[in-house]
């Protein structure tokens, strides 16, 4: 799945441990909800959408404590 403002793949990043993250654009979010969904895969989305270096705005969707990034990734990599 590809970030509809920058068009590079949407990548699950690992912040520490067992936690990681994806920073998508707001007017995306429900896409990619619907493929988290899809694929059972625990998350949570921030509260707060913020605009960083003049592009739109985006959120984090923080995945489970524990969530198997690498297979996240593979879930968002599957879709065109």
């Amino acid at each position: 799945m590809k970030d509809a403002v920058t068009k590079q793949p949407l990548r699950v990043e690992a912040v520490e441990g067992p936690l990681s993250y994806l920073w998508v654009p707001l007017s995306q979010l429900d896409e990619v909800r619907k493929v988290l969904d899809a694929g059972k895969v625990p998350y949570s989305v921030s509260e707060i959408a913020i605009a960083l270096d003049d592009e739109p705005e985006g959120v984090s969707i923080h995945l489970a404590r524990g969530t198997d990034a690498e297979a996240v990734q593979r879930l968002l990599d599957s879709v065109p």
